[in-house]
């Protein structure tokens, strides 16, 4: 087994990381679907939505406003655990409406 926190992994998880940051504020849809899971089995929980199945998480993104979707990442851990397994959380910061939000992601 792979020591926690293989400095490789924790790279590369991290450039995957920032390309799905990138793709989620510029909503670029077709790169978001190609980092999740195409699966019935995906799960993802919103600030106001729990979407399951990649059909359910496709019409929420098609669907949802693309204004203000730009934020302040901070606190970014990317912790693996042998060659397989990983978890990527975060918090972060942006403005809607001229109204301050802060959230976590994991």
């Amino acid at each position: 087994m792979s020591p926690v926190n293989n400095p490789a992994l924790v790279a590369e998880l991290t450039q995957l990381y920032l390309t799905y940051e990138t793709a989620l504020c510029e909503n670029d849809l077709a790169t978001l679907d190609a980092l999740f899971w195409d699966s019935p089995e995906v799960v993802r929980f919103g600030a106001t939505e729990n979407l399951y199945g990649m059909e359910a998480i496709r019409t929420f993104r098609q669907e949802r406003p693309v204004k203000d979707l730009a934020r302040e990442i901070s606190n970014l851990k990317v912790v693996t655990f042998g060659n397989d397994t990983a978890t990527v959380t975060l918090e972060f910061y942006r403005t809607i409406a001229g109204i301050p939000r802060w959230g976590r992601q994991s």
